[in-house]
Parts: C-alpha cells; sequence; structure tokens
C-alpha cells in the first residue's frame, strides 16, 4: 500500500467504528491523518479502532454522535477543532441499511433509513460546509443499488439516491473554497450491513455479477476514499460507482 502523508491534516469519519468506515479512518490514519471516529451506539469497537490506530503511531479519538441529530453532530465537529485544530475531510460513512419490498414496507422502518441515512447526509453536510478548511474534501456514501433498480431495496435507494443530489449541489454551492465534494456508490462489500440476512445462494450470486466475480471488501472502498480525500484534486461534484464493474 502507497501512501502519502498528510500529518497536519484532520478527517471525521462518521460510522467509523465498524465496516467500510472503520477501514477508510485505518487508511486515512496510514496517511497520516489526525482521526477523529464518529460512531452511534458501538463504543467498543470505536474504542478499539482507535487502539489499533494509535497502536500503529496515528492520532485518533472517538466521539459518540446519532448522525441525524444536529447539536450531536455540532459537538462532534467541535471536538476535532478542539483536539486537533481543525476539518479537512469529512467521510459520511454511517448508514443503516432495511430490505423490504414498497408493498410491504413498515413505515418506521422507512423513517430511520430517511432519518439516519438523508437527514444525516444534511446535517453532516452543513457542518462540514462550514467548517472545512480550503484544500478540503467531503466524501459521502451512495450505492451502486441506485443504478441497478433491485427488488427490496427500494426504501434504501430512496434514502441514498438523494445522497447523490445533495452532493452534486453542494459541490456547487461551494464554489470558490478550494472544497471537492463527491460520493461513493459501492456495489456488494462484506461488511456485516451488507451479509446480514442474505443465504450463502443469495451471497454467492451477488459476488458473481461484477466482472471481477468477488464481492467487494472494505480495503476496496477505503482507497477509493484515500484517493479522494488527497491526491484527486480534480474529481468533484461526481458519484464514483466503486463495484468491480457492475453496471
Amino acid at each position: 500500500m502507497t501512501t502519502v502523508q498528510y500529518s497536519d491534516r484532520t478527517a471525521i469519519v462518521t460510522g467509523g467504528s465498524r465496516g467500510i468506515g472503520r477501514q477508510s479512518a485505518v487508511r486515512l490514519a496510514a496517511d497520516g491523518y489526525n482521526l477523529v471516529l464518529v460512531y452511534s451506539g458501538s463504543q467498543p469497537e470505536a474504542d478499539q479502532a482507535v487502539k489499533d490506530i494509535l497502536a500503529a503511531g496515528g492520532r485518533a479519538l472517538a466521539v459518540q454522535a446519532d448522525v441525524s441529530d444536529l447539536s450531536a453532530v455540532t459537538a462532534a465537529f467541535d471536538a476535532a477543532e478542539q483536539a486537533f485544530g481543525g476539518v479537512d475531510v469529512v467521510v459520511h460513512a454511517a448508514g443503516v441499511m432495511k430490505l423490504t419490498t414498497i408493498a410491504d414496507a413498515d413505515f418506521d422502518v422507512i423513517d430511520q433509513m430517511l432519518r439516519v441515512n438523508t437527514r444525516g447526509t444534511f446535517t453532516v453536510a452543513q457542518q462540514a460546509a462550514k467548517r472545512l478548511r480550503s484544500g478540503g474534501a467531503f466524501i459521502a456514501f451512495s450505492t451502486s443499488v441506485v443504478g441497478l433498480s433491485l427488488p427490496t431495496y427500494g426504501p434504501y435507494v430512496a434514502s441514498k439516491a438523494a445522497v447523490e443530489g445533495i452532493i452534486l449541489i453542494l459541490a456547487r454551492e461551494l464554489r470558490g473554497r478550494d472544497i471537492t465534494v463527491n460520493a461513493v456508490a459501492p456495489g456488494p462489500t462484506a461488511t456485516a450491513l451488507f451479509l446480514d440476512g442474505k443465504d450463502p445462494e443469495t451471497i454467492a450470486r451477488m459476488a458473481a455479477q461484477p466482472p471481477l466475480e468477488r464481492l467487494g471488501v472494505p480495503e476496496d472502498i477505503a482507497e477509493t476514499v484515500a484517493f479522494l480525500a488527497g491526491p484527486a484534486r480534480w474529481v468533484n461534484g461526481q458519484v464514483l460507482r466503486v463495484n468491480g464493474g457492475i453496471i
């Protein structure tokens, strides 16, 4: 793994205690970023992620926050500024996914996904827009399922399609600030979020979809995050489908 060192830069990663968020945090820490890991309810995992980064010579802290709660998100940004002097990169990986047909959907479940995935993107993006320093980057997460239209993904896709719209507009609203705004849209990736509730046959079928004939792993997505966070200064207002070639 080739890294570029950014020892004077700080990154906030939501959903940083597990899965793609955690791996993105570890990858950015390897590049020298100071890390603030925002987690919702999994404090032991967040604490362990911080310990792993510290053990590798990095600097990190964990902050609990519900991303849909503006005051909690504001406090997380405050903590980052107090600990490290400012914020340069925000990776918004926190999200929830529940699969259901539209006909059978429980509206409490729909409301939860919209609150976390869509409202959560607004709250984090708003603070990022106000606080990111020049040369910074905001990276949100959509999903490749937006373009695949798979049954049972309706409410989830609705919550994530909104993320893509937010990102495209925010990139233009930050004109003149030297801040890039992009979204990463992973395909099937071997995380607890993806694997939960799927039988082996379904997993095997989805792993066979990409021309590379495998599931993605969090490290695949983290490499893209690191690219957008650092060297990709001419990539802006884009949604990157990171899915091994699924069309």
